[in-house]
């Protein structure tokens, strides 16, 4: 398939109709498996529903809050039958109680070590942001599990151009040593729409070939 075959398959397949499925806040809530999901993980206020609508061209489908924290359980959206994707919650920050952070902490590691359709999570960081301790040790659990992951980088329009290559550099040279790390980091902005196209089109890789009826 050439690069223009993917990118077309990539943007039909996120411009079809994506509806929520449900909002699991434990384990036992969660779908039966099924498609293949991918999931969208980041520290609070990292921007992640911003991104989930973008790429859907959508605007409330993911719901963002102005509180950080406050997505306290794992959401899932059927894209055409084709793909699941998953909204998980926010981690670094949160305006409640340790036992309910404990909770949803323990809910999103069953899940990312345990879900049999799990096959790649967009890892979220913030492109004005040193990465964080808490970013690393979600790296070493997705390592540890053995899931496949990539690091995508939000909020690229409010940092300079040379700026986000400097930052690129040094996330790959950081992930270049991590055996379940994607070898590659994608800049975008859900606010100027840059970097999606290039994201679709790895998202839409890690389902089965993309069938057109």
């Amino acid at each position: 398939m050439t690069a223009c075959e993917a990118g077309e398959n990539a943007r039909r397949l996120f411009t079809q109709e994506c509806t929520f499925v449900t909002g699991a806040a434990d384990y036992s809530q969660v779908p039966p498996a099924g498609l293949d999901e991918i999931a969208f993980a980041g520290r609070s206020n990292v921007g992640k529903s911003s991104l989930i609508n973008a790429l859907l061209g959508r605007r409330n489908l993911a719901r963002s809050s102005n509180t950080p924290g406050r997505t306290r359980q794992i959401n899932f959206f059927n894209l055409a039958g084709k793909l699941m994707l998953v909204d998980l919650p926010g981690y670094g920050f949160a305006s409640a109680p340790k036992t309910e952070i404990l909770q949803w902490t323990r809910l999103v590691d069953t899940y990312l070590r345990f879900r049999p359709c799990l096959r790649r999570v967009c890892l979220l960081l913030d492109s004005r942001h040193d990465t964080k301790p808490s970013d690393v040790e979600v790296m070493s659990l997705l390592d540890e599990a053995a899931v496949s992951y990539m690091i995508v980088l939000t909020k690229a329009d409010k940092v300079a151009p040379h700026q986000i290559e400097e930052r690129k550099g040094q996330v790959n040279a950081a992930i270049s040593k991590r055996p379940a790390a994607f070898p590659s980091v994608v800049a975008t902005s859900a606010a100027r729409n840059s970097g999606l196209t290039e994201l679709k089109i790895f998202l839409a890789g890690t389902n089965s070939p993309y069938d057109e009826e």
